[in-house]
């Protein structure tokens, strides 16, 4: 399954438009404070816990959780927050005892690969024809919420769209040596897509690597979370970095960070997805969360408070924002499958020549 190149503001159909370390906790949910409510018994006592696993960050996690739980006042969501890659990890080390009932948000090739290990449960949600095939899983086990494209982030007080880099390219001339934060790519499903699909894009695997290793030469900073990157941009205006469009619309809209992006061409469109675990302690209340998170409605909302590019074809463009209708996103052209066949071993040849060079 592949994603085709659009100058229409469609991606197969669609109109298009941070997340914390493991450590770091939206409202409500638990990580490290899970043992003290365990001995106080908490508020969820006398509850069912539905637990959640989500790169999503606190405020859509934050937001969703006070929504469930007010239209379910017997239900206690408890999210924990962390990468992509993070949540996969954790979910693999728990196959034999699942602790989480929902996975929400990753790119397709983790959900792909997950099922693939028997670590995610079939799930048909009630819109389920309202999904374009590349965006779902055959066997139901994944359902793509939004696409996500890529984009060169920018501060926009020390930048302007014409000033920023256009293309990935641009990122290796030399006035941009230096200037260059990343997220570290490690934990980061976001990052590990960035870095397999410039090696895609290369004519070869072997000068795919060598184009990564001029980016690390001009890379100054990796940052350890999405915060922390969203943190260094505002503070630093001669700095540029990589980041998913919506993440950087989001904290510009919401949080007030004075951050823009550019979209360049032959950018790779994440398909983000949702999932039940297998195992899942709390299945009925995972059945529900997946749908109440994932209603015409919701992702109408998502669009407009989250910057979210709905995956549903059903979604009236009335309903999303302007902005989002216009945009015209040139996409890569992935074979997702193929992609998170071979994305360990690039992510570890990457991690060999490139990061750990010396």
């Amino acid at each position: 399954m592949t994603q085709q190149q659009t100058k229409t503001g469609l991606i197969q159909g669609k109109h298009l438009s941070g997340r914390a370390d493991a450590s770091v906790l939206v409202p409500g949910c638990f990580g490290l404070v899970w043992a003290v409510l365990f001995l106080l018994g908490g508020c969820s006592e006398s509850k069912d816990v539905l637990l959640v696993y989500s790169p999503h960050g606190p405020d859509v996690l934050g937001d969703y959780e006070t929504e469930f739980e007010a239209a379910y006042p017997e239900v206690d969501v408890q999210c924990l927050d962390m990468g992509s890659q993070e949540v996969y990890e954790r979910i693999k080390s728990e196959r034999n005892n699942p602790q989480a009932d929902i996975w929400w948000g990753a790119p397709s090739s983790m959900f792909i690969q997950a099922a693939e290990e028997g670590l995610l449960a079939p799930y048909k949600p009630s819109w389920a024809d309202k999904v374009g095939a590349p965006y779902r899983d055959s066997e139901h086990r994944w359902y793509g919420t939004y696409l996500s494209p890529l984009a060169i982030v920018f501060n926009n007080r020390g930048r302007t769209k014409e000033t920023a880099p256009q293309t990935w390219d641009e990122l290796l001339e030399p006035q941009w040596h230096q200037k260059i934060a990343l997220r570290e790519p490690l934990p980061s499903g976001t990052m590990r897509t960035f870095l397999c699909a410039m090696m895609l894009r290369a004519p070869s695997e072997d000068e795919g690597i060598a184009w990564l290793k001029r980016l690390n030469n001009a890379t100054k900073a990796y940052l350890g979370n999405p915060q922390l990157l969203y943190d260094h941009l505002k503070r630093n205006e001669e700095m540029v970095s990589v980041w998913l469009m919506a993440d950087i619309a989001l904290q510009r809209e919401r949080n007030g960070y004075p951050l823009d992006t550019v979209v360049p061409p032959d950018t790779p469109v994440i398909t983000e997805g949702i999932a039940i675990v297998d195992g899942a302690p709390h299945r009925e209340w995972a059945e529900r969360f997946y749908e109440f998170v994932t209603t015409a409605e919701a992702l109408a909302r998502q669009a407009r408070a989250y910057a979210k590019v709905p995956a549903r074809t059903d979604i009236d463009p009335a309903t999303l924002p302007q902005w989002m209708v216009a945009q015209t996103i040139d996409a890569m052209d992935i074979d997702w499958r193929e992609f998170a066949r071979n994305e360990k071993a690039r992510i570890n040849r990457w991690k060999a020549e490139v990061y750990g060079a010396p």
